[in-house]
C-alpha cells in the first residue's frame, strides 16, 4: 500500500489548483452513454474513480478512452452490447450504480450489481429501485444483481417523490427519464451544482427538462440523445477543503489563491460559516483568495442537502476547528454516523467527543504527528489537514481513498509550501521487517 508522510510546520502560501468535479464527473459519463455517437468531456480529474468508472463502462462494449494529461475522456457508446455492469468493478465505488438507469435509457435493459464503495453510512439503493419501478421499470434480483427492463425497450415515464432527496436517484431517475416514452415529474430532487451541470449536459444533447435548479424536475421523453461535447465543472468539495486548509495552514496575514474554483457552487451555509470564522476571502472569475487570519473563529454548523453545509465537508470542518479559538460543535443530519475521522484525529491529539451525530470540539489544540489511518475519502483529506499544523512527522495510511477523490494533493500541497511525500508501506509486516507503520 501507499502512504503520505507529511512533515508538520511548513506555512502554506501562493496558489493551489483545484480540479474538475469527482462527482459530476460521474454522472457526465453516465451520460455520454446515452449519445448516437461518440463526443468528448473535457476538465475530467486523474482520479481512481474516474478509472474505475471507466473499465465499468468498457465492459459495456462502449469505447471509451482518458488522457490524464490533457484531462480529456472520449466515448463512443455506439459499440455497446452489454447491458451489464458485474460486480468485479460495481463493487469498487457506489457511483457505479448510475449504469442502472444509463442502461435502461439506453436500451431499456440492465443488470448491476448492488454497488459498494466508502465504508460508513447507510446508503440504501431502495430509493433507485422504486422510482425506477415508478418510471416503467420491471425490477428483480438474481444472484446479487438487480435485473431491470422497460415493456418494449422504453420506460413509459411517471411520477416519483424523493423522500429523502438524493443525488444519487434523481440523477439515476433523469438517466432514465430521458429517453422514456412519456412525460415524467421527479419531486423533492436534487439540486446541488452536481445534478444542475449534468442536467446542462443532458438538455445539449437534446433532452427536455424543466425546472433545473429547482426541487422539481419535469421531463419530456426523447427517443435518443445526439452526442455533444462539454466541459465539466470544477470540484467544489476540492475547493472547500482548499479554503480551510489555507485559514488554518497558511501564513498569518498572506493570501492563498485557489484557481479554477467556482465558490458559488458551495452554497450559502458554508460560505455564511466560513465567513464567521473571521476569515477573509474574495473571488472572481475562476479563482478564490482566501486571506490567512491570525484567529480563526469557532463556528458550530449543521450539514444539509443542498444549499446546506455539505455533508462531504464536514470532516474538514472539524479538523479547521481543532485551531479555532474556542470550542465548537458539528451536527450531520446527512449522514448520521460520519464520524470515523475522529478516533484518528484524537490519535493526533485532537479533544472530541462525539454524541449521536454530533462532535464537540475542543479548539486551540496542539496537534502532534502520529500514524493515522484513512478509512474514507473526506477522512483522510481531514487526516492531512491536521498533519500539516501537527508537530513532527504523520504517517497517513491507505490513502487509496484520497486518490479517490483529490487529484496530485501531494504535488498542490508541496507546490504551496508543505512538506510531504509519497512512499510504499507494508500493512502486515512487523516492526522488525522494517514496516514504519
Amino acid at each position: 500500500m501507499e502512504k503520505l508522510v507529511i512533515e508538520g510546520g511548513s506555512r502554506l502560501g501562493g496558489e493551489i489548483s483545484v480540479s474538475g468535479s469527482k462527482n459530476t464527473a460521474l454522472t457526465l459519463m453516465s451520460a455520454a452513454l446515452l449519445a448516437d455517437g461518440p463526443m468528448k468531456l473535457s476538465n475530467i480529474p486523474a482520479l481512481r474513480d474516474i478509472n474505475t468508472f471507466a473499465q465499468v463502462i468498457g465492459f459495456t462494449g462502449a469505447e471509451i478512452r482518458y488522457d490524464p494529461i490533457t484531462h480529456e475522456l472520449e466515448m463512443d457508446p455506439s459499440s455497446l452490447t452489454r447491458f451489464e455492469a458485474p460486480y468485479e468493478l460495481v463493487k469498487k465505488m457506489r457511483a457505479s450504480f448510475y449504469m442502472l438507469g444509463a442502461l435502461l435509457g439506453k436500451g431499456g435493459a440492465a443488470r448491476v450489481s448492488l454497488p459498494g464503495g466508502c465504508a460508513w453510512g447507510p446508503r440504501p439503493v431502495d430509493l433507485h429501485l422504486r422510482g425506477l419501478e415508478a418510471l416503467g421499470a420491471e425490477i428483480k434480483f438474481e444472484h446479487g444483481n438487480v435485473v431491470a427492463h422497460a415493456l418494449g425497450g422504453r420506460l413509459r415515464g411517471g411520477v416519483f417523490r424523493f423522500e429523502p432527496s438524493s443525488v444519487g436517484a434523481t440523477v439515476n431517475l433523469l438517466l432514465a427519464a430521458v429517453t422514456a416514452k412519456g412525460y415524467s415529474r421527479l419531486e423533492n430532487a436534487a439540486c446541488e451544482p452536481d445534478v444542475v451541470v449534468f442536467c446542462e449536459l443532458l438538455t445539449a444533447m437534446g433532452a427536455k427538462i424543466g425546472g433545473i435548479g429547482t426541487h422539481t424536475l419535469e421531463v419530456e421523453g426523447v427517443p435518443m440523445l445526439r452526442a455533444a461535447d462539454f466541459t465539466n465543472c470544477p470540484d467544489r468539495i476540492e475547493l472547500g477543503t482548499f479554503m480551510l486548509t489555507a485559514a488554518m495552514a497558511g501564513k498569518s496575514g498572506e493570501v492563498l489563491r485557489m484557481t479554477g474554483a467556482e465558490p458559488k457552487h458551495l452554497g450559502d451555509a458554508f460560505l455564511t460559516a466560513f465567513t464567521q470564522t473571521g476569515t477573509p476571502f474574495s473571488w472572481g472569475t475562476n479563482f478564490v483568495e482566501v486571506v490567512v487570519p491570525e484567529k480563526i473563529q469557532p463556528v458550530n454548523v449543521e450539514t444539509g442537502i443542498y444549499p446546506g453545509f455539505p455533508t462531504d465537508l464536514q470532516a474538514q470542518w472539524t479538523v479547521m476547528m481543532t485551531q479555532a479559538d474556542g470550542n465548537s460543535k458539528l451536527r450531520d443530519t446527512v449522514y448520521t454516523d460520519r464520524f470515523k475521522h475522529i478516533p484518528e484525529l484524537m490519535r493526533m491529539g485532537a479533544n472530541a467527543i462525539v454524541v449521536g451525530n454530533e462532535v464537540v470540539i475542543q479548539g486551540n489544540t496542539a496537534l502532534q504527528g502520529a500514524h493515522v489511518m484513512s478509512t474514507d475519502l473526506r477522512a483522510s483529506v481531514s487526516l492531512v489537514m491536521g498533519a500539516l499544523v501537527a508537530e513532527g512527522e504523520t504517517h497517513v495510511h491507505r490513502i487509496y481513498h484520497l486518490d479517490r477523490g483529490y487529484e496530485d494533493i501531494e504535488g498542490k500541497l508541496t507546490r504551496a509550501g508543505a512538506v510531504i511525500r509519497r512512499e510504499k508501506y507494508d500493512e502486515w509486516a512487523g516492526p522488525d521487517e522494517g514496516n514504519e507503520g
